[in-house]
């Protein structure tokens, strides 16, 4: 009879349908991405990242015709809705997204498309000052950090988005922002946490 002791189960010896099936469990019940390492540190390093690779894969392939996906971000592999069926999923919640003004957006495009930048650097883009209720509310949703200072007078701060930016806009690094369309704006993707459009 099996048992559903973690110590008993040994990762050289697990079977390919149970390793996925441990690795679903794991990224079921975790409400962040999960990295490749900690995904290896669950079962104590055994696994070679080939093989773990190589199980998410096929797992992902599993998935592939369900309303969930498994899919890769910027901090690692999780679970989440297929785009198409988010409409169905957002009713259930009692909250309206939340939504952003054309300032903070085209503030929150140029720190992706150019950064680091300075607030400086934003205003002469934009053409218009940067509140700092803007900034503020770039970093308290987790999309924008300061990343140092200029070496110039007055030594502005620098910013530069985050990988919570890249999960939300289910991005695995800054490369895979859309190009900016000839108008200069960018055709940003739905992104799966937050009414950016």
């Amino acid at each position: 009879m099996p048992s559903d002791h973690a110590g008993d189960l040994q990762a050289d010896s697990l079977k390919p349908e149970e390793l996925k099936m441990i690795l679903e469990t794991v990224l079921f019940a975790s409400p962040v991405p999960v990295s490749l390492n900690t995904l290896r540190a669950v079962f104590g390093e055994e696994l070679s990242t080939e093989l773990l690779r190589r199980s998410l894969s096929e797992l992902a392939e599993d998935w592939r015709d369900r309303g969930l996906e498994l899919v890769m971000v910027a901090e690692g592999w999780r679970f989440q809705t297929r785009t198409r069926y988010q409409p169905y999923v957002q009713r259930l919640s009692l909250e309206n997204p939340p939504k952003y003004s054309r300032a903070v957006m085209e503030t929150l495009t140029v720190i992706a498309y150019k950064q680091p930048v300075t607030r400086g650097d934003i205003e002469e883009i934009r053409g218009v000052g940067v509140s700092t209720q803007i900034i503020r509310t770039l970093e308290q949703r987790g999309w924008i950090q300061g990343s140092g200072h200029r070496n110039v007078p007055g030594r502005p701060a620098l910013y530069v988005t985050t990988l919570q930016f890249l999960n939300d806009l289910n991005l695995r690094s800054i490369d895979e922002l859309p190009p900016l369309a000839e108008s200069g704006n960018p055709v940003l993707p739905n992104p799966v946490n937050a009414e950016l459009l």
